[in-house]
């Protein structure tokens, strides 16, 4: 880590009370408990751990990194390209809506007087690793510390999601994420080491809950 600046600035920016509404997403895990795909804690690990190996490591994450790259290169044009390339991946209507948290961390950065944050808002709100990558790049948080955090996010966010669907106690949840931490290493390695030519991902099951959850009869999330 470059200064411990960066590394309070990161906290800052992945802390689940950051006002930006992305605890109020499942990503298909309240309709995937409902229909009795995810019913315990091991089953719920494992609908995870798919989503770290496929979308996580050759979507998001070299995503990630081209959109940080962009920003420090000042190049607008290459930041638009790789946020519609991740706009349209997405593979339901409610997971393009889980992008919009970025309009609100676009806002919260003007409101930290983040310089260009106004200016850049058109492109930053339209995707949350887009304003992520911008925050990350003016706090000068390197780029693989920025990629764990961002992953840790959302990995945090989903079990907590999680304990409160299946159930779980809060304990449960706190040892699902201990027992997957030791996997992120390695998914940011990979991630970030992706090419062009193999960015993509699908998630057949992920695409199935989270389009059979747009019309759930009663349900907590947005997704």
């Amino acid at each position: 880590m470059t200064t411990d600046l960066a590394l309070l600035r990161l906290l800052h920016l992945v802390s689940p009370s950051l006002p930006i509404g992305s605890f109020t997403y499942s990503q298909g895990i309240e309709w995937a408990v409902e229909c009795g795909w995810i019913k315990t804690a091991d089953e719920l690990e494992n609908w995870l751990e798919n989503l770290l190996h496929s979308g996580m490591t050759y979507l998001d994450l070299p995503i990630l990194q081209r959109l940080y790259a962009a920003v420090e290169q000042q190049d607008r044009d290459l930041l638009q390209y790789w946020i519609d390339y991740l706009n349209a991946s997405r593979e339901t209507g409610e997971l393009l809506q889980e992008e919009k948290p970025g309009r609100a961390l676009t806002d919260l950065l003007i409101a930290l007087e983040i310089p260009q944050a106004a200016a850049w808002k058109p492109q930053l709100a339209q995707n949350q690793a887009a304003a992520f990558a911008f925050a990350a790049v003016h706090w000068r948080i390197p780029l693989q510390q920025a990629a764990y955090g961002y992953v840790w996010s959302w990995l945090e966010n989903l079990v907590l999601a999680a304990v409160k669907i299946i159930p779980l106690g809060q304990t449960q949840g706190q040892k699902i994420l201990h027992g997957m931490t030791p996997l992120l290493p390695a998914v940011v390695q990979a991630g970030l080491a992706v090419g062009d030519e193999d960015i993509g991902a699908s998630s057949p099951a992920l695409a199935i809950a989270s389009s059979r959850h747009e019309t759930q009869y009663t349900r907590l999330f947005r997704s």
